[in-house]
């Protein structure tokens, strides 16, 4: 069922009401001598499309990406080679006689770190890399639910304002009617001041809805990367509700594909590295290399080549701060990790619950039922102004047929948005919150 559809208000009204009503966003008050371009209609998926091309936060994550790749190539790189020399005056005495010559040396020393040492490093930045992709698939995936939300929230405005003007407008011009003639007794005038109370409420529901509007339009065009101001018209669309899955099915697709479960099973493992470095890191690095050294004295000449080897003495630092430092960080990503399934699976069943129930809810209504309370509240307002139909039920006929659209579109709200928090719960495509033009057949 269409959910725009439904309501012969809006069939009757159609692309030109919603286009009016966005009016005070679009610049519909400029001058008639002035004329704007008509805004360009959007269908949801597209406007998916720009925020994920557009959006700036993708950016950043995609930078993260290439700071991770950077850090896994610096994590395999080898220190650079030391060199040493030094230059002096040697003497040499003996049998009462002394001999001066130069005296000088060269060494080139390669530091070397402890064996595994660079395995374990390349091992934290491949983690490093796998979390800034976890990151960014994450924010795309949040961030196509939330769109999808958000222009299904502006749909829903769109439909409230012009049910309420309607039923907003049928009372103003009943009262303009009733202001007119000559009220005899206190029964036509008390009537005159409930349909003046019932119309200002109507005027305030239209109005808020004209709010939500605004507020969906302005997050919108920032997330897609547009100006505050720009002109956005969303796509009417056709909502595809299917069986929800079994709860279990859920919980064993988000096990698998939770990012937040991801995530931390990926920090676990990555603290479990930094505690093998920790204890690597026990033991020194050390250098190696050639040396060479020569001495000239008294017309002759002494050289040495060897090779060098230099490390320090861990006397002092053994590193058991790091280690036991690492190994507490390793038992905060264990509990980190129990507590994200706990919170995932508590999700999972409760966001389940909520489709389930709302789907449930909507199987109750009949496909016209919208068009019969439009009809009777159509037809109260004709019989009113003959006198046939009492105050009482003419006023609730008209509040019962927003009230009725109000309850519909707010369940199909409900619902885009529990399947949106399965969808990123489960890292599934699910169809639960896919749409079609409004054109196209179930």
């Amino acid at each position: 069922m269409n959910p725009f559809r439904s309501v012969p208000a809006a069939d009757r009204l159609g692309a030109a009401i919603l286009a009016a009503l966005c009016g005070p966003l679009l610049g519909a008050e400029a001058p008639i001598h002035s004329p704007r371009a008509q805004p360009e209609t959007f269908s949801i998926e597209r406007i998916v499309s720009q925020a994920m091309e557009a959006n700036a936060e993708v950016k950043f994550y995609e930078a993260e990406i290439q700071a991770a790749r950077a850090g896994r190539t610096s994590a395999g790189a080898w220190r650079n080679p030391e060199l040493a020399g030094g230059v002096g005056q040697k003497s040499a005495t003996g049998g009462g006689l002394a001999s001066e010559g130069v005296a000088w040396s060269v060494s080139l020393m390669q530091p070397f770190e402890w064996p595994g040492r660079i395995g374990l490093r390349k091992a934290i930045a491949n983690r490093d890399q796998e979390l800034a992709n976890l990151g960014l698939e994450r924010f795309k995936s949040d961030l196509a639910g939330r769109i999808r939300t958000l222009a299904f929230s502006l749909l829903v405005a769109q439909e409230k304002s012009a049910v309420a003007r309607d039923v907003a407008d049928r009372f103003k011009s009943l009262r303009e009617v009733l202001v007119h003639r000559d009220p005899a007794g206190l029964t036509p005038l008390l009537e005159v001041r409930v349909i003046e109370a019932i119309e200002l409420n109507a005027q305030r529901r239209a109005s808020a809805s004209l709010l939500t509007i605004h507020s969906a339009l302005l997050t919108l065009n920032q997330l897609r990367g547009a100006k505050p101001d720009d002109a956005l018209v969303v796509e009417p669309s056709v909502l595809r509700f299917p069986p929800p899955e079994s709860v279990a099915n859920l919980l064993e697709a988000a096990r698998t594909n939770n990012f937040e479960l991801r995530t931390r099973t990926a920090e676990l493992l990555q603290q479990g590295l930094r505690v093998s470095l920790a204890r690597n890191e026990r033991y020194p690095s050390f250098s190696l290399g050639p040396t060479v050294s020569e001495e000239r004295v008294g017309g002759g000449r002494e050289r040495i080549l060897g090779v060098g080897i230099a490390l320090p003495l861990p006397l002092w630092t053994r590193n058991k701060g790091n280690v036991d430092m690492a190994a507490a960080r390793q038992l905060q990503a264990e509990a980190s990790l129990t507590t994200a399934e706990r919170e995932m699976e508590r999700k999972v069943i409760e966001f389940a619950r909520t489709y389930e129930a709302k789907l449930s809810e909507m199987a109750q209504w009949q496909p016209d039922s919208i068009g019969h309370f439009q009809e009777a509240a159509e037809l109260a307002d004709r019989h009113y102004r003959l006198g046939a139909v009492p105050i009482s039920t003419y006023v609730e006929l008209q509040k019962q047929y927003y009230e009725a659209v109000e309850g519909l579109l707010d369940t199909k709200k409900e619902a885009v948005e529990a399947a949106a928090q399965l969808e990123m719960l489960t890292g599934l495509r699910l169809p639960l919150s896919q749409t079609a033009p409004s054109g196209e057949k179930k």
